[in-house]
């Protein structure tokens, strides 16, 4: 048997124990270490005297869910991003799409102080549409623009204006320690309410990328095949960027701007699973979210006693990578 008909396979049927053991190790590590009989105490039989109980419930466990959400919401986002662009240098955090999210969020804190988690999710979402249609609406725009390193260098520009209108925007009416959560990607500071209010988005987008990807592997292929196959392409176009918008729109209204997840790992899945998104794409969710939470465990000592912003981590694998492809593949 191939390698890559096997391999996909492995990667699914191994997902629950990897991500089981994952999920273990950030419940346990941290600044204070508390041993397994206290993390299995404070889930069964939580004790709200127990300081390291409250720490488990409170801090640690919020942490490893939205991790494991944000990864594989990233990752499968990238993924659907270069399916449908064939741009392999296409992830939210490249092409201003998480840049937009971040603007939005920090307008409706301005507009609507007392706005609620929800009506921030989705002041999210405009903002992630808004960032995605201006750097490709653009790109359409200017000779050749659609290019991967046209693109990513436009994406880049755009995504700099969108986070430092915000940025401008916090300073001018004085909520930049508000906004600071969304620009530092602080994990510890979500909590399980947050979650459980974003988790139907995360899902929907997770179960309309795994419902879409025959046809983003038909659009992968090129336009002249898609029409040939007599494939809807615009249809398939809208409904992926909905999916990515959900998404992307969600994890950043939960943890604030995280790149280069959803550059990095769709190219490693593609790698071991070949080049059909029915893999890809559900293989990209299960290695995001464990990519994603092995950083943040990792973000916990690399400057100990005090974190370091997991998204320093993934920006320390990520630009390298993003330059290899840039040298390599920025002509196709």
């Amino acid at each position: 048997m191939k390698r890559r008909n096997y391999i996909p396979y492995m990667i699914l049927l191994t997902a629950p124990p990897l991500i089981l053991c994952v999920a273990g190790l950030s419940l346990l590590y941290g600044v204070k270490d508390i041993d397994f009989a206290a993390v299995q105490a404070a889930v069964f039989q939580f004790n709200p005297s127990n300081v390291d109980h409250q720490i488990i419930i409170n801090s640690r466990l919020p942490r490893v869910a939205g991790s494991l959400l944000i990864g594989g919401a990233l990752a499968v986002s990238g993924a659907l991003m270069q399916g449908i662009t064939r741009n392999y240098l296409a992830s939210p955090g490249i092409m201003g799409v998480s840049d937009g999210s971040v603007l939005a969020v920090t307008v409706s804190m301005i507009l609507l102080p007392q706005a609620s988690a929800m009506e921030q999710i989705f002041f999210s979402f405009a903002g992630s549409a808004l960032g995605a249609i201006s750097v490709f609406g653009l790109g359409a725009m200017l000779p050749n623009g659609l290019a991967p390193v046209r693109l990513a260098i436009l994406g880049t520009i755009i995504g700099t204006f969108l986070s430092s209108s915000a940025a401008a925007l916090a300073a001018y009416f004085q909520i930049s320690q508000d906004i600071s959560f969304w620009y530092h990607a602080r994990l510890h500071q979500l909590q399980l309410d947050q979650i459980q209010l974003a988790f139907p988005f995360i899902a929907a987008g997770l179960l309309a990328a795994i419902c879409l990807a025959r046809s983003v592997t038909v659009l992968s292929l090129g336009a002249e095949v898609a029409v040939s196959l007599g494939q809807r392409s615009g249809l398939i176009k809208i409904l992926s960027a909905a999916a990515v918008m959900l998404l992307t729109g969600s994890a950043v209204a939960l943890a604030g701007k995280i790149a280069f997840v959803g550059l990095i790992i769709p190219h490693i899945t593609r790698f071991f699973v070949g080049a059909d998104y029915k893999w890809i794409i559900p293989c990209s969710g299960v290695l995001g979210a464990v990519f994603l939470t092995i950083s943040d465990i990792l973000s916990r000592f690399l400057n100990y006693p005090f974190e370091t912003p997991v998204g320093v981590l993934t920006s320390l694998v990520g630009v390298p990578f993003f330059l290899y492809l840039a040298r390599k593949r920025g002509g196709e």
